[in-house]
């Protein structure tokens, strides 16, 4: 290709990444001073990267692995991340609880497990309503810390773009000490594997002991026959997020030296909500041109027609790894509604990853007030995925959770039998609820159960530590 190609290739591709401006969109803040806004956009647009187009690549080309069933994807962290829990100990236990979670699984699945956290960006929410009341006083909803903040204030609740600048120096920070602790040995599975023997021994989850021991045995071979432990001290480990705020996205968009393709540095993987997914829209309409895996949330009320045409809008290539679905249904409809959808998948000849989310379809309020989620409907629902996997002959890809490192109480139920009464002293999420740390174990042990259902994969031979 000669320079006056690559050149209008590069022009080409950042032509029409602004087109969303003139499309309807959903979700975004109202900035006081648009003025100050577009001008802290534009000082985000001259700061480095916080991922790489071939980072980016390479996770493309693993989530293609796990829709063929030669992987599985586990993303978990918190509902909203928080400029105040970017702290070392906080981040640090989100790490190692995702990194305990994925050892179990990927001794269930016997494949490699793909490890993702909802962190590093994770700061804005959907909301409901533009605005909340309490006691006759009327204020802007709280839209995360990247926007607004959550005290109930006139001040604290006016959205300030320079949140936005902050934003990426909370992600910079958050992403600088993750690539530390999954490079420098924190997490050697050796290491790993001994703080879920302490989970597995204690007798309220004395089922997962057997596992918990035959991964012990699993790992005394592999010391026997000279395995290269120095190898498997280091894992990849992804960051994304909800695209919400497009200007933010907008900016951290690059065009890559390399392949002259537009690639959101942000993360190496977005996600699409049911709020804002509508085909003709700002944000399907962006997310449609950069080069990221896209995953697109898929509820209840989704139809076949609708599923068909996201396809076509966002990987009309058919590209593994391209694009994801992640089904949120509830514990209660999932199994009238996707096996419907898997086999319309089937007969188009599209395979997409699918990954579940079965924490957003099962919440509720408790009579005090406090937004939960009981940790049976959140397995059922995960039960009720495999099983549609299962009937319809395809790849059940992944789990997606809202979890914490932290011994907090906001989910109900699980082996340590969290109660309503718990709530009132141990609640700290500022958005939805999510699982602990012990839930969290939980949950893997009983999704490497259901894995070890479906077939093994092929896994390569000299296959890298993911």
């Amino acid at each position: 290709m000669t320079i006056t190609q690559q050149l209008q290739q590069q022009v080409s591709a950042a032509a029409g990444l602004d087109a969303w401006r003139e499309l309807p969109i959903r979700q975004q803040p109202n900035w006081p001073d648009k003025q100050a806004a577009a001008a802290i956009a534009e000082q985000i647009a001259t700061r480095p990267p916080l991922v790489f187009a071939g980072e980016v690549d390479r996770l493309r080309e693993r989530l293609g692995q796990a829709a063929a069933g030669n992987a599985f994807v586990l993303q978990g962290g918190d509902c909203a991340e928080t400029f105040a829990g970017a702290t070392a100990d906080k981040i640090r236990a989100r790490v190692s609880t995702i990194l305990q979670m994925a050892l179990v699984l990927t001794y269930g699945a016997s494949m490699p497990v793909v490890k993702m956290g909802r962190m590093a960006g994770q700061f804005a929410k959907p909301r409901s309503k533009d605005t909340e009341t309490r006691d006759g006083v009327t204020l802007p909803a709280y839209r995360g810390d990247i926007v607004n903040g959550f005290a109930f204030t006139e001040e604290s609740r006016t959205p300030d773009p320079q949140r936005l600048l902050d934003g990426y120096h909370v992600a910079v920070s958050t992403l600088n000490l993750i690539r530390s602790f999954t490079t420098g040995g924190f997490a050697d599975m050796r290491e790993v594997h001994s703080w879920n023997q302490g989970f597995a021994k204690n007798p309220a989850n004395a089922r997962y002991d057997l596992m918990a021991r035959e991964i012990d045995r699993a790992l005394k071979f592999m010391t026997a026959t000279g395995a290269d432990f120095e190898a498997l001290k280091e894992v990849e480990f992804y960051v994304g997020h909800e695209g919400l705020l497009l200007e933010y996205e907008r900016a951290m968009t690059r065009i890559d030296s390399r392949t002259k393709l537009p690639y959101d540095t942000s993360a190496h993987f977005i996600w699409i909500g049911e709020r804002t997914r509508d085909l003709d829209e700002a944000h399907m309409d962006f997310f449609s041109r950069v080069k990221n895996p896209i995953g697109v949330k898929l509820g209840p009320g989704t139809d076949t027609e609708t599923m068909l045409r996201i396809i076509d809008k966002l990987d009309p290539e058919r590209e593994p790894g391209r694009l994801t679905f992640i089904t949120r249904m509830g514990a209660q409809k999932i199994g009238d509604v996707l096996p419907g959808l898997l086999e319309s998948i089937k007969a188009e000849g599209s395979t997409p990853l699918w990954i579940t989310d079965p924490m957003h379809g099962n919440g509720f309020t408790t009579e005090r007030g406090y937004k939960t989620r009981n940790f049976d409907d959140i397995v059922t629902e995960v039960k009720d995925f495999f099983a549609a996997h299962k009937a319809a002959g395809t790849h059940p890809g992944g789990i997606h959770v809202e979890l914490t490192g932290d011994d907090v109480a906001e989910c109900l139920g699980g082996s340590d039998r969290v109660d309503e009464a718990a709530l009132e002293t141990r609640y700290e999420s500022q958005c939805d609820p999510r699982l602990n740390h012990k839930q969290s174990l939980e949950l893997s042990f009983l999704v490497a159960e259901l894995l070890q259902q479906f077939p093994s994969a092929e896994v390569p031979v000299g296959q890298d530590n993911w």
